[in-house]
C-alpha cells in the first residue's frame, strides 16, 4: 500500500534540467519532446476550432437561403390571390 499524500513513482514529473543523472543529450532529447507534445494539441484544437466554425456558418447560411426561398413562395400566393380576385 501507498502512504497518503505520497506521489506515485510513475505520475512524478521531473525537471529534467535538475534530474541528477541525465546526459546534455537526454536533457535536450526530454525537452524537445516536451516542446512537441505542447505544440500537438493546440494544432487539434485549430482544426476543430476551424470545422465547428465552418459548420456553424453552413448551418447559418442555410437558413438565410431557406428564408429567401419562403418569400418568393409568398410572393406567388399573393400572385395567385389576385389571380383569383380578378376571375
Amino acid at each position: 500500500a501507498q502512504e497518503p499524500g505520497r506521489e506515485a513513482a510513475f505520475a512524478r514529473r521531473i525537471d529534467p534540467r535538475r534530474e541528477p543523472g541525465l546526459s546534455p543529450e537526454q536533457r535536450l532529447h526530454m525537452e524537445r519532446v516536451e516542446r512537441a507534445l505542447q505544440r500537438r494539441p493546440r494544432g487539434r484544437n485549430l482544426l476543430l476550432a476551424l470545422g465547428i466554425g465552418a459548420v456553424t456558418v453552413g448551418i447559418y447560411g442555410y437558413t438565410f437561403y431557406s428564408v429567401s426561398q419562403e418569400r418568393f413562395l409568398d410572393d406567388l400566393e399573393q400572385e395567385a390571390e389576385a389571380a383569383r380576385a380578378r376571375a
